[in-house]
């Protein structure tokens, strides 16, 4: 098998996963109990809590556990409307369907939110930003990198802008964090979701850094667990294990960013130049060390993938957590790519368990399979499906 689906989700590590299993078999214990067995557990989430804050270089009072970035995201959102008179939001139209399902679910209850336009890049345009701001609004919240054809936002553009008028700055950054530097501090983010199954820890847990003095209502009541924003019994083991995914991320960031951009670059010119009619979506520069995501004309991505399964290779055509909605992809519609561009789109991504044998023989089996179901498109009169060879 050769995996190029790794935004989707990403390998364990092998030190991640030994890291778990004793709290999967002996330290067992409750972390809100006081006896020894609680006190090793809440000892473990607090070195785990330091671990995801030095990735991004926050303070460990401003990591807030949940089950993934899904909650992340609906906690900024629902969080902060709840804490606030005010009732003005300004996100992108091309933003994760767990930042544009409850903003649609809010507006029901009187939220008012502005879209952003995107260009054919897949990029904010930050004046446009300057644009919507006004007294009313209480949260911008950007991605940092988009999920599917991995354009990198202005992030501190974005963050100066909303600095200056006092507005919290909130980003999606879990297909970013781990494979790009992120200084939250530096960059001026108030609040950034993270998913740990996307730096190789395991899934079902992830974090909300929210900046010191950022105030916001909790969305689960209980306990009053994680400071009284997220009440419930901790998932120890998997806390644990994101913590030391965050700690392995942090020491080979530098070599794991140079490492996953030698193979995406390998397979974005491979590919552009082997088989015709193809085209590099997303920005050519400022874009996901891990991402290449293409449309293949007078070819559906969907018969692509699933092609490309029969040969041992796993890729997608956009977000897996979309899947079940069965609606051509939102971000490339806000791109201004046509319905049979969409229709095209193949999404590959790379990760540090990938090598450069790997690549070549997709590209092989790619060329290969795009030949075959071009033979039988209806498009192929319209198009030079030549091989380059």
């Amino acid at each position: 098998m050769i995996y190029l689906d790794n935004a989707a989700s990403t390998q364990i590590h092998e030190d991640v996963l030994n890291s778990m299993l004793p709290y999967l078999k002996e330290q067992y214990g409750n972390a809100s109990s006081i006896h020894r067995y609680g006190r090793m557990t809440r000892k473990a989430i607090e070195k785990a809590r330091k671990q995801v804050a030095l990735l991004i270089n926050a303070d460990p009072s401003e990591i807030l556990f949940t089950s993934g970035g899904t909650e992340s995201n609906n906690t900024v959102l629902r969080g902060i409307f709840m804490n606030n008179s005010c009732n003005h939001i300004v996100t992108s139209s091309i933003e994760h369907d767990s930042i544009l399902e409850p903003c649609k679910q809010l507006e029901k209850n009187g939220l008012i939110v502005d879209y952003l336009p995107v260009d054919q890049f897949g990029t904010v345009d930050p004046s446009e930003l300057k644009n919507n701001l006004s007294d009313n609004t209480c949260l911008v919240s950007i991605m940092f990198g988009n999920n599917e054809v991995g354009t990198i936002q202005k992030i501190s553009e974005i963050a100066k802008i909303c600095n200056e008028r006092k507005i919290p700055f909130h980003s999606d950054a879990v297909q970013a964090v781990g494979k790009v530097t992120i200084d939250v501090k530096e960059l001026g983010i108030d609040l950034l979701s993270i998913s740990s199954h996307k730096l190789h820890g395991p899934k079902g847990i992830g974090a909300l850094y929210i900046k010191n003095g950022i105030k916001m209502d909790p969305v689960i009541l209980g306990g009053g667990q994680e400071h009284g924003l997220r009440s419930g019994t901790e998932n120890v083991a998997n806390i644990v294990g994101f913590g030391k995914a965050c700690e392995i991320a942090k020491n080979n960031l530098d070599e794991n960013m140079l490492y996953v951009k030698k193979l995406r670059d390998l397979l974005i010119d491979k590919i552009l130049h082997e088989i015709p009619e193809v085209t590099l979506n997303g920005d050519p520069r400022f874009r996901l060390p891990t991402n290449a995501h293409f449309t293949f004309l007078g070819v559906n991505g969907e018969d692509l993938i699933i092609k490309l399964d029969e040969y041992g290779i796993a890729a997608s055509t956009g977000s897996a957590c979309s899947v079940n909605t069965q609606r051509a992809s939102h971000v490339l519609q806000a791109m201004g790519f046509s319905h049979e561009q969409i229709a095209g789109s193949l999404r590959l991504t790379v990760g540090i368990f990938n090598d450069e044998k790997e690549i070549e023989q997709t590209v092989i089996f790619l060329k290969k399979i795009v030949q075959e179901l071009r033979s039988f498109s209806p498009f192929k009169e319209k198009y030079s499906f030549v091989s380059k060879d």
